[in-house]
């Protein structure tokens, strides 16, 4: 079976907010400082943790 990543993590987004119930400031941050590292500089130093 082969889902889309953008599909997947939708689906666990959606089900850790309502399960977790996280304050939205703290989804809007770690939505938009994750957008921002992605983009700058620091971006190359921090791709091979995460792969």
């Amino acid at each position: 079976m082969s889902v889309p990543l953008w599909f997947a993590l939708a689906i666990i987004g959606y089900l850790g907010i309502k399960l977790a119930r996280p304050p939205l400031w703290l989804v809007m941050v770690l939505l938009l400082g994750g957008y921002l590292l992605a983009d700058s500089l620091l971006a190359p130093a921090i791709d091979p943790t995460i792969k």
